[in-house]
């Protein structure tokens, strides 16, 4: 199958980066200043939403008797140190990056805050190789509403069916494919067992994902 694609739009939380398990470990330690704890079906339900949603099943769920908002900041504040301390990729980034920068526009939709953003792409040194940064206080509706993705695609001047999306959360790659997008989904360790028969395509590893986008690529006529 061939098919032209301008674009490809990277969800950064899992995706790019490893950052579930720093979420999932501040979320354990916000809990236990109330002696609470996590489950982690709870954590399956937050994945790729917007921090807002996610934050008010965490207080549903554990109970702590504490405004969303202000444990949404406490736990920004701990996720914020721990991403200036150093970040891992996602085994695969750099080479998919490399393999496609320069061929596609780039961007990013992460419901992540910029602050963020701003902390982890300098440490990779990526910073400047994406076209647009589309981040989760940039949106007024979180995953799986394609809001997020749609604000990206029209930034990237693309049309949404030529633009290629990849996730690692169930409600992200629902906002894609709401958006118009081709999903390729590499479902998170947290994710296993999670229906993504709706996608277009589902990986194992980013590298799995580069020679699916090299396989679709159309020749280019001379």
């Amino acid at each position: 199958m061939n098919q032209r694609f301008d674009a490809i739009i990277f969800d950064m939380d899992g995706l790019m980066i490893d950052t579930e398990r720093v979420y999932w470990e501040m979320n354990q330690e916000l809990a236990l200043r109330w002696g609470k704890t996590v489950a982690v079906a709870t954590m399956r339900k937050m994945m790729g939403r917007g921090a807002m949603d996610s934050m008010r099943i965490y207080v549903a769920d554990t109970g702590i008797p504490e405004d969303p908002a202000v444990l949404l900041e406490m736990r920004e504040t701990m996720v914020l140190e721990r991403f200036r301390e150093g970040v891992t990729t996602m085994p695969g980034l750099r080479e998919i990056l490399s393999a496609f920068r320069g061929r596609f526009k780039l961007g990013i939709a992460t419901s992540a805050p910029r602050k963020f953003v701003d902390v982890i792409l300098p440490q990779l040194g990526i910073e400047t190789w994406f076209d647009v940064i589309q981040t989760g206080d940039m949106v007024t509706k979180g995953k799986p509403d394609p809001e997020i993705y749609l604000a990206a695609i029209s930034k990237l001047a693309v049309k949404p069916e030529r633009s290629i999306v990849l996730e690692d959360s169930k409600l992200g790659a629902m906002a894609g494919k709401s958006a118009g997008a081709y999903v390729i989904a590499i479902p998170d360790d947290l994710m296993s067992g999670e229906d993504f028969s709706f996608a277009d395509f589902q990986a194992k590893s980013l590298d799995e994902a580069r020679e699916h986008i090299t396989s679709m690529m159309a020749p280019i006529v001379h």
